[in-house]
């Protein structure tokens, strides 16, 4: 397993990484609104390389509306993120080696402690805000991140973005999100905010999913 993990004052909001517990739609951090949806996108191990690849190179973002620019690389360039083994003891850093990849519209690929900034006027869609990369994770049979709010002005809070392929060979797509309203409108009415998560979680499927293509 290679897992990759970012911790930094910069996000704006305390609860960082909260987007991986699995009892977040029961115990959502303070003042947020949970979500979480999954969808079976296919099945075999071709579909999970096409998807984790789309996930790692901002597609599923970017075919979800999203604009993407002023990506920046982690503070420190020598950063590789913290490995850790199936049952959870510390395993070797990654190479200082590794080339960086990059998609083929010409983004870098999803870093852990890296920051992108994100648009979309679109309405029920609207986003402007700086976000950073919690964590990465490329294991045999699932790959995520998470990406966390840095200056938010709609909504505050977490995103994790996940495909997995199960045992019985189906691919499962994911995603898991807090959001704490910041615009008065979403703060006023909390409807707006459930709201704007649902349509942005189903374009994010759109994006990665042949069958709603």
């Amino acid at each position: 397993m290679r897992r990759a993990t970012f911790r930094d004052q910069t996000v704006d909001y305390a609860a960082v990484g909260a987007s991986q517990t699995p009892d977040l739609l029961q115990y959502p951090p303070e003042g947020s609104l949970p979500a979480v949806d999954t969808w079976r996108i296919g099945s075999g191990e071709e579909r999970f390389r096409k998807a984790s690849d789309d996930l790692l190179s901002w597609r599923v973002v970017t075919g979800a509306g999203f604009e993407i620019t002023d990506v920046r690389p982690p503070r420190d360039a020598a950063y590789t993120g913290v490995s850790f083994a199936a049952d959870g003891t510390p395993k070797a850093p990654a190479s200082h080696d590794e080339e960086p990849r990059v998609s083929d519209e010409g983004l870098p690929f999803v870093t852990p402690g890296a920051t992108a900034h994100l648009a979309n006027a679109k309405r029920g869609h609207r986003a402007n805000a700086d976000y950073r990369v919690i964590f990465v994770t490329e294991d045999p049979r699932r790959t995520a991140f998470a990406i966390g709010t840095v200056d938010a002005t709609i909504v505050s809070g977490e995103i994790l973005l996940a495909v997995e392929w199960r045992d019985n060979d189906e691919v499962w797509f994911e995603v898991r999100a807090f959001d704490v309203p910041v615009a008065w409108p979403y703060r006023l009415f909390k409807g707006l905010v459930k709201r704007r998560r649902k349509r942005i979680n189903t374009a994010y499927l759109r994006a990665i999913s042949p069958l709603f293509a």
